[in-house]
């Protein structure tokens, strides 16, 4: 389909709560695919609409294995496991800056699939960290907000020179 312009650091409308979908049309199918091209363009686990500066409550999440790989709409984190990890986490949206954050083991997400049906996912490990962490920009929150102190890290791109 299409590759979507990405909204990076400093942009507002990272900061703003997401409008849950009140009907799955074209356009929101087409939004879907569009923000699967734009995740495996830049080579992400997750994106949310936001992120393409679309405010509704849509997730795009590919794992690059042969079973995690989602689109949900309104997705609602439902539980939380009280164990935590910290984890270190990247995002487009902040290009080639780290850190780790505070993350629960595992989650359970309630949201509705590109069909309207309703679909319930329990996740743990990468799953649940890149549904946390989606989940949270349709929150208006960023994984920057939650860096640990002391954890932050900025990577300068490659140019592609080699270095001696």
């Amino acid at each position: 389909m299409a590759i979507r312009n990405l909204r990076y650091e400093g942009d507002e409308i990272l900061k703003k709560k997401s409008r849950e979908i009140e009907v799955i049309d074209d356009r929101i199918k087409e939004l879907a695919e569009d923000m699967f091209d734009t995740m495996h363009k830049y080579d992400g686990l997750g994106l949310a609409g936001v992120q393409v500066g679309i405010l509704k409550r849509i997730i795009v999440i590919d794992l690059y294995d042969d079973v995690s790989k989602f689109c949900l709409i309104n997705p609602v984190i439902v539980e939380k496991s009280k164990e935590t990890v910290e984890i270190e986490e990247g995002c487009l949206s902040y290009p080639n800056q780290f850190g780790k954050v505070v993350r629960s083991v595992k989650v359970k997400v309630k949201a509705l699939d590109l069909d309207g049906k309703k679909v319930t996912l329990e996740a743990e490990g990468l799953l649940a960290q890149a549904l946390q962490h989606e989940i949270d920009h349709l929150e208006g929150e960023t994984f920057k907000e939650k860096i640990l102190p002391g954890t932050f890290e900025y990577i300068t791109p490659d140019d592609g020179q080699d270095k001696k």
